[in-house]
């Protein structure tokens, strides 16, 4: 019987929390009677993490060492490659996703919805308040902005199919936004509420830095979900638009320069003709990134088989 759960837990600095997590989250899996593997990703901790999953490795258990900190998602992506089985669970290492709410993950997956990814829902969250009502903020408007339905899309609790895990491409900060990646793709997402726990050991790795890199990242993420496969709609578009603004601009001071008056000197000029100007460079940027997807979307094989074709006649 192959593996059915695979576990894949990034770890930054978190042997405390390691320590107690990784015994619970074999036993809860134990319990629920499935076969399973557990793979910890140290990103380059310097707690003593690696001396520490030496000693807790065997049987199921198995560590990857990062030779640096490379972040949440590069972590991930490295232990989403190694894991095996038919489904993968995500959960962090600091000991707030209790390992006894998986099997509720699991069975979600096979509700009556027949979804791929669920999100563990964290119901009533044992955080600061300011990072409560940030990370409020941010569900609110990584739904607005991209559409999808959910209200804790940073939540690290999350279980898969397999075929959506072997699907994605995770580097950045774009860990936060899996649900908005799976449903891009076409898979089905949905939350649970899970229980959350105060964190145990130790204290958060995510400063200060974690706002402004998620903004960039969702202007990224609704990029990828929105324009891939039309980019001329939003450089195109962002062109046509200061091109009416610079074509506005331009005709009034036309209209100036009629009636006499001076506008040399006019700031009006200037922003009307580097409108102009930009406007055509989008234009331009929007028709080269087209031909550049049209070019890509070509099958090399119809080019090679009408070769042979043609050869064929000239043969005969």
């Amino acid at each position: 019987m192959g593996t059915q759960v695979s576990v894949v837990m990034p770890a930054y600095n978190e042997a405390d929390n390691l320590a107690e997590l990784v015994p619970e989250t074999v036993a809860a899996l134990r319990d629920a009677g499935v076969t399973f593997e557990l793979v910890v990703v140290d990103d380059g901790s310097t707690d003593g993490t690696a001396e520490l999953m030496r000693q807790l490795e065997g049987g199921p258990v198995t560590s990857v060492r990062l030779r640096r900190n490379l972040g949440k998602s590069a972590a991930l992506s490295v232990g989403l490659s190694r894991a095996s089985g038919e489904y993968v669970v995500l959960m962090d290492a600091d000991g707030q996703d209790d390992p006894r709410q998986i099997p509720k993950l699991l069975a979600a997956l096979d509700g009556d919805d027949e979804l791929d990814l669920v999100t563990g829902r964290r119901a009533v969250r044992h955080d600061r308040f300011v990072k409560r009502t940030t990370s409020r903020i941010y569900n609110r408007v990584t739904s607005m902005v991209t559409g999808v339905p959910g209200r804790d899309f940073n939540s690290g609790f999350k279980a898969m199919r397999r075929e959506l895990a072997s699907s994605l491409e995770i580097y950045g900060e774009l860990h936060r936004y899996i649900p908005v990646l799976a449903q891009w793709r076409g898979f089905k997402v949905g939350e649970v509420d899970v229980d959350h726990q105060p964190r145990r050991h130790g204290e958060s790795k995510f400063g200060r830095a974690r706002f402004w890199r998620g903004f960039l990242d969702l202007i990224t993420v609704k990029f990828l979900t929105t324009y891939t496969g039309r980019p001329f709609h939003l450089f195109g578009g962002l062109g046509v638009i200061m091109g009416v603004v610079g074509g506005a601009l331009l005709g009034w001071m036309l209209v100036e320069r009629l009636m006499g008056n001076q506008i040399g000197t006019r700031p009006a000029l200037l922003a009307g003709v580097l409108l102009v100007v930009v406007s055509l460079q989008m234009v331009l940027l929007g028709l080269l990134a087209e031909l550049s997807v049209h070019l890509r979307r070509q099958p090399v094989t119809t080019v090679t088989e009408s070769v042979v074709e043609t050869r064929a006649v000239d043969a005969a």
